[in-house]
């Protein structure tokens, strides 16, 4: 009986300690979270989109004003603004922003049949050498090129599928290569 006792013992101070280590990197994280959100409060409303937080192994996207979170990402060497979209099934570009990349939009093939929030459209599929959201970077990302329905590009589940975690809170998008 005694034995059980000092198990029982040793086991809840255990825990107690492993508790006090997470409210301590929660305390540490948050302190990190309240500095980004306080840099996001104070840009203007067209960069606060833009503020993004690095932690060793995460990257998180601050909330927009407007409810959403918008990611300022690199795709092969180019800026791209997405609205993260978890349910668009692929990265989708605008025909604009496709441009940009450099894709000859003459060369693409949009032979696959899409439905955006605007109706139906026509898409043709593309291979991004690379996406990259705040340092969470993903290789050989597949994409679809609308021809029409578009007004920005979305971020979709071919890059965030791909990633080891992807979280929304309140606050922030958190993603972790």
């Amino acid at each position: 009986m005694l034995k059980h006792i000092a198990i029982l013992t040793a086991a809840v101070l255990c825990a107690v300690g492993a508790a006090k280590g997470v409210v301590m990197v929660n305390a540490q994280y948050g302190q990190e979270r309240a500095a980004a959100q306080a840099a996001a409060a104070s840009a203007p409303a067209s960069e606060a989109a833009a503020v993004v937080e690095h932690h060793a192994s995460t990257a998180e996207v601050a909330k927009a004003a407007d409810g959403h979170y918008w990611a300022e990402a690199e795709v092969n060497g180019r800026e791209v603004r997405f609205l993260v979209d978890t349910g668009a099934t692929e990265v989708a570009l605008t025909g604009d922003d496709a441009r940009r990349l450099g894709i000859d939009l003459s060369s693409l093939t949009f032979d696959r049949n899409v439905t955006t929030a605007s109706g139906p459209t026509k898409a043709a599929a593309v291979d991004l050498d690379y996406v990259s959201v705040a340092g969470a970077r993903e290789d050989h990302v597949s994409a679809l090129v609308l021809e029409s329905g578009l007004s920005t590009s979305l971020l979709g589940m071919t890059y965030l599928g791909r990633l080891s975690k992807f979280e929304a809170s309140r606050d922030a998008l958190i993603l972790r290569p």
